[in-house]
């Protein structure tokens, strides 16, 4: 990667994020973290406001703006791949809005990169998810992101029912069904539910109804208790 490509890159990685740190950065464009350390402090004297310091973390300051790029043709490629997923294996208001992001970002391309991206050989048959799944992942994407519990009426592998009060932390897509981690108000603890056995779920209402974030109850809480070794560093370096 070219020393420019590679400082543009740093302050997308930076912009994108509540704090990073050099470790992420050096990880994730295979340099060295010494390199950071100059790449930040190179952009720093050239005015891009980042803020912090080695060994603590970097955020960019307000008001930061890039002008607008051109995506390259392996990008617009991509993007029409992940689309063409999105639209079977995620909820109906997601799958729409990818669609109508690809369509703007297409839209700006040349006449050639546009072709090349829209003929990807790539396709996602529609034989996704059902749409009663595609309907309550939509209810607890939406929950999770607001903070607000929900009670679900949940069947178990063994077919038994019960029914259960939860803080959704999030969903996760396992490549044939989807789950949600969530605290369970009911046995007071993180629990994994697959959405294709919840047979109701509903939004709490009120006050009430809304949660904060509580130590020993987060997703990142839920991921260290869970998640298989080095699969929940990476998962919270992408959040």
């Amino acid at each position: 990667m070219r020393r420019a490509d590679r400082l543009f890159q740093i302050v997308q990685l930076i912009r994108g994020r509540r704090l990073t740190t050099a470790a992420f950065l050096a990880q994730r464009l295979e340099v060295s973290e010494r390199t950071v350390y100059r790449d930040v402090a190179d952009l720093q004297h050239q005015g891009v406001p980042i803020e912090g310091e080695a060994g603590v973390g970097y955020r960019l300051g307000q008001g930061f703006e890039l002008p607008p790029l051109m995506f390259t043709a392996d990008e617009a490629r991509a993007l029409v791949a992940s689309v063409r997923m999105a639209q079977v294996w995620q909820d109906p208001v997601l799958a729409r809005s990818s669609q109508v992001a690809l369509g703007k970002i297409l839209s700006v391309l040349p006449p050639a990169a546009r072709t090349a991206a829209q003929s990807m050989a790539v396709y996602a048959p529609p034989v996704g998810l059902a749409p009663e799944v595609r309907a309550t992942l939509q209810i607890l994407r939406e929950a999770a992101q607001a903070q607000r519990r929900v009670r679900a009426d949940y069947r178990d592998a063994s077919g038994s029912s019960s029914q259960r009060t939860l803080r959704p932390l999030g969903c996760f897509y396992w490549g044939a069904v989807w789950t949600l981690a969530a605290w369970c108000e009911t046995r007071q603890a993180f629990r994994s539910f697959r959405l294709d056995r919840m047979q109701q779920v509903h939004v709490l209402e009120g006050a009430a109804a809304r949660f904060e974030d509580e130590p020993g109850r987060t997703l990142a809480d839920y991921l260290r208790s869970a998640a298989p070794p080095g699969v929940s560093a990476r998962l919270t370096q992408d959040s």
